[in-house]
């Protein structure tokens, strides 16, 4: 018999049915919610994180390898190769803590002997020099830098050194692109060299280059060689391209477990330069055949002044454009040496010729330093060359007139009476009745120094040294040229220094005869050229172009005007008068009129007196086309010590280039000897 459901029971029942109900609502929510999360939290990984996760996973999946990039050429006007890029297998050293040089020199000799059985028998090295390319004394490397011990590695010994490797402490084989310099050392300190990157943030181009650079493939690499002087240097942006990368496919251990994913190096721009080879070879050979020469030259002749001369400097620059043609900084030396860290044997045998002389300051090549400081260095006094702008700046301030008269008697005397300081000219020569333009051709101190500086001087005091200044650098003295050269000096202005230690009188008197301000042979070709157009002063160029690796032009380089400076044509024609009728050596028989100026500056150096050659010239003197600039230090009067050379620069550019635009055939077989059959002023 069923018993009806007693009022309590059923209000329970309903209750239990209204709490399932609930648990179970809450459990679908609960559920829901769960898997709404999961599919946001899906899409998240998808959409947002997942580009960046792909990323990651890639990093622990792969291992990198950067590889430098392919460093771009540089070729001589003509396109003949200075500088370039070679792919090879090159063997490395690095000193590891600890090491010995005892250690260091069983290695060499250890490695001398696989290089004997398994090398190229041209390539030959000694114990001697591998030890000395370890550089175990910290002259040329710092110690954590790796040095290069040898180029060019044969099949033979990259297989015996990777099979046994570790009898060989601190050697591995590092593939690289390795920069070759033309065998005929072409303006090699205006190309420059390199340095590894590691070895050249002493640079402020380097230092801080990968913080500022985010690309990867611009980043630059510990063990890449990059510029580190000259052209090198200058253009290091433009030569370098990009980094390729190697990406291998790696297991948890490390261990490649796939095929290599490549991305090559894009090779960077060929730089085409103003510099012609055949004009560069002429001008470097022209000035050790003169400085032979005058150091072989008898007691009777008067090239006996220059014996003692060991270096010249020489620039030729093309008149309307700017463009160098040649820049000689003699004697040079094989950058070559510079491939993977230079040896102290090697760079002690070329410091001083290293860097470049014709547009910043070097010193005499001599090892012993107190008798270094008895020779004059690569700056010297402009002497002569001065006078045909001392003759603009008197005629432009009106101190002198095209038509002015003047006795020279031979010196000019200035100062307190009965303490008077005479000025003299070259051996006292009293020139009699001289104008402007005579005083130019016969050189006179005496006229430059009564006329122009004490005239300024009496009318302006100490305000006429800021006058003078103001027309110096108007005409590239006491500034840079503007080439952009890395290390380039603006010279050495004394008359500033002059004007607190002796007076402004004696500050522009001794300037107005050029003895007051030491410049550069690059600035004396662009002050050179500044008279050859007439005011005009142009930024000297020594790149024609930059293409890419497919010849493509990137950018040319047109003729830039830093300034110009105006004169009445007349008092041009008084300088370029002047000019034409200046006496010199080694020119005979040459086809054009030119004009020139020669100079013998006057140098106290190591408590004795020096005399330093310098010579400029241009030519056609109608149409004017190159300067040229000579300096010789301690080479005696310019008009022999510095003309020949200029002569053979000049014969050399209308050979091969043209002083009248066509190349010119040289003169006939017969040798032509300038300076050797000639020894009497």
């Amino acid at each position: 018999m069923n018993h009806p459901k007693t009022e309590e029971e059923q209000k329970r029942e309903l209750r239990n049915r209204r709490n399932f109900s609930f648990r179970l609502n809450v459990f679908f929510f609960v559920t829901f919610f769960v898997f709404s999360v999961l599919i946001v939290r899906l899409a998240i990984l998808q959409f947002v994180e997942g580009p960046e996760l792909t990323a990651k996973g890639r990093d622990i999946g792969t291992a990198e390898v950067w590889i430098p990039p392919i460093r771009g050429n540089i070729y001589d006007a003509t396109g003949y190769p200075i500088a370039y890029s070679i792919s090879t297998q090159s063997l490395y050293f690095t000193l590891e803590p600890g090491m010995k040089e005892e250690e260091g020199r069983d290695l060499a000799r250890r490695l001398v002997e696989v290089f004997d059985r398994y090398g190229d028998p041209s390539k030959k090295l000694t114990a001697e020099q591998v030890f000395s390319y370890m550089d175990f004394g910290g002259r040329v490397h710092m110690p954590y830098q790796p040095r290069r011990i040898k180029s060019g590695l044969t099949k033979e010994e990259i297989a015996y050194f990777s099979e046994n490797r570790q009898q060989f402490r601190g050697i591995e084989i590092v593939e690289e692109n390795i920069r070759q310099y033309s065998p005929e050392r072409i303006a090699v300190q205006l190309v420059g060299y390199m340095k590894q990157f590691k070895g050249a943030t002493s640079l402020d181009k380097y230092k801080d280059i990968n913080k500022q650079n985010n690309d990867p493939t611009l980043k630059y690499l510990d063990s890449e060689e990059v510029g580190f002087d000259g052209l090198e240097l200058m253009y290091q942006d433009e030569l370098r391209g990009r980094n390729g990368l190697k990406l291998y496919p790696v297991n948890n251990q490390s261990r490649i477990v796939g095929p290599m994913e490549l991305t090559k190096p894009v090779k960077g721009y060929n730089l085409y330069l103003t510099i012609h080879k055949d004009v560069q070879l002429a001008t470097q050979k022209a000035i050790m055949d003169h400085l032979e020469f005058m150091k072989n030259a008898p007691p009777t002749s008067t090239y006996y002044d220059g014996r003692n001369a060991t270096t010249g400097y020489a620039v030729a620059m093309e008149v309307k454009t700017g463009k160098v043609i040649a820049m000689a900084s003699m004697p040079d030396y094989d950058p070559n040496l510079w491939q993977g860290g230079i040896s102290q044997k090697d760079y002690d045998e070329v410091r001083f010729f290293v860097s470049n002389g014709a547009i910043r300051e070097v010193q005499a090549p001599y090892a012993d330093d107190k008798e270094r400081m008895k020779h004059p260095s690569s700056l010297v006094y402009l002497g002569s060359t001065q006078k045909p702008l001392t003759i603009l700046v008197g005629l432009a301030e009106k101190l002198i007139t095209p038509n002015t008269r003047w006795n020279d008697p031979g010196y000019f005397a200035f100062g307190r009476k009965g303490h008077e300081t005479r000025v003299n000219n070259a051996g006292r020569a009293a020139n009699g009745v001289l104008t402007p333009a005579s005083a130019i051709a016969r050189s006179s101190n005496a006229f430059m120094a009564a006329n122009i500086g004490n005239a300024l001087y009496m009318r302006d005091g100490e305000k006429g040294v800021e006058i003078w200044d103001s027309y110096m650098k108007q005409f590239g003295l006491g500034v840079t040229t503007g080439s952009g050269l890395p290390g380039e000096s603006k010279g050495d202005v004394n008359y500033f220094k002059e004007m607190i230690s002796g007076s402004a009188q004696s500050a522009l008197i001794y300037a107005s005869f050029g003895q007051q301000g030491r410049y550069t042979a690059l600035q004396l070709a662009q002050y050179a050229a500044t008279l050859a157009n007439r005011g005009v002063r142009m930024k000297p160029q020594f790149v024609n172009e930059i293409r890419d690796a497919d010849g493509n032009l990137v950018q040319a380089f047109q003729p830039e005007v830093l300034n110009t400076v105006s004169f009445p044509e007349e008092y041009w024609r008084v300088v370029e008068q002047g000019m034409a009728n200046v006496p010199v050596r080694g020119f005979e028989g040459f086809p054009y009129k030119f004009l020139r100026k020669t100079g013998t500056s006057e140098q106290d150096v190591g408590g004795r007196r020096v005399e330093n050659g310098v010579f400029i010239a241009y030519a056609p003197a109608e149409d004017p086309v190159l300067a040229v600039a000579v300096v010789v230090p301690e080479g005696g009067f310019g008009g022999w010590a510095a003309a020949p050379i200029a002569r053979k620069i000049f014969d050399a550019y209308d050979e091969y280039i043209g002083l009248t635009g066509t190349p010119r055939k040289p003169a006939s077989s017969e040798v032509r000897i300038l300076e050797e059959t000639t020894v009497s002023p």
